[in-house]
Parts: C-alpha cells; structure tokens; sequence
C-alpha cells in the first residue's frame, strides 16, 4: 500500500509552469514507486484568505487514512503550521515538511491578519514526529529571516538550509525527497 502525500501549494497562479505545479510534477514523478502524492487546489491562491484555506483542509483532512505526510510550499507551509496549531486533526501524521514559508507578522511586509499565528502556535506542534523547515539562505520572495524565526519558535525542527535563491523550486528539492523516503 503506498503511503500517502498531501502537498498544498503556495499562493498565486497555479497553472502550467506556474506557482507549485513544477514543484508537484517532480515530487509525483520522484515519489511515484511508494507514494499517493495528492495535491488539492486550494481557493483563490491569487487572493488567499485562511477561512477557505483552512475549510479545504477540513475537507481533505477528513478523507485521509493511515499515515500521512503533510508537505507545504510557501504560503500552504505556513497555512500547515497555523492549522497543525489550532485545529485537531484525526490521522496519523508521519512528518511535516515546510519549504520557503513566509512567517506571517515576522515583519511590516508580511501582516496579512488570517494567516498571522497565535503567539504560543509552538507549544501546539510539539506531538509532530518529524517537522523539517527548508529555505534558500538567498532567496528574493520569502526572506530567510523568515525561516530563522521559525527555527527559533521550533528547536525540534530538522534544519535544512539550501544554497541558492530558490523559492518555486522548478527542478526539485532532492533533499526533501531523500528527507520523506528516510521516514
């Protein structure tokens, strides 16, 4: 039985050689021997707001069984850590893994009020096994600065940080790939 990957993508446009879609073909293609890897549209990524983004999740969560890998990308990595955080969930999640998410509230620049995190979201995600957080030490979308307040919020995590400036990362992240299948 393959396990089970649950991708959610970053905001913007989502279509052919846009936003994550790069992204989800290589993780399908990567995965493909032992893994579902699911990857839902998520509402309006042009104009996120939480509400509809936590209400998809809702929806998805409760089709999931057995283990699952949670894994977000940009915007849906850090909608992950806000819901992980506030809501209960009832599968089995094996690791969760956040690559180039923006720390909402970090900074001036990054105040979109629904998606900010309750001051003490840290002491929520203590029961995840597995919490990787990846970033590019250069990257021009989401500051690594961003990554570091995440790093300080959750010691338990596994660091993992990237030379270069990626943030869509269109030819992978073969370190992730390794990161899921060693779980």
């Amino acid at each position: 039985m393959k396990r089970t990957v649950l991708f959610i993508h970053s905001a913007g446009p989502q279509g052919p050689k846009h936003g994550s879609s790069n992204f989800i073909t290589y993780l399908k293609k990567e995965l493909s021997d032992n893994y579902q890897v699911i990857h839902p549209n998520m509402p309006e990524p042009v104009n996120p707001k939480y509400l509809p983004w936590k209400e998809q999740l809702d929806k998805e969560f409760s089709k999931l069984t057995g283990e699952v890998i949670l894994v977000g990308h940009s915007l849906g990595g850090s909608v992950l850590i806000k819901y992980l955080a506030e809501e209960t969930f009832n599968f089995k999640l094996s690791g969760l893994f956040v690559i180039a998410a923006p720390f909402w509230g970090y900074d001036k620049n990054w105040q979109l009020k629904d998606f900010i995190l309750q001051s003490n979201f840290e002491q929520h995600l203590h029961a995840i096994p597995h919490l990787f957080l990846y970033h590019s030490r250069d990257e021009k979308i989401v500051p690594f600065s961003h990554h570091v307040a995440y790093v300080e919020k959750l010691p338990q995590s596994i660091i993992r940080e990237l030379e270069g400036e990626q943030h869509l990362f269109h030819h992978g992240l073969p370190t992730l790939i390794q990161d899921i299948r060693n779980l």
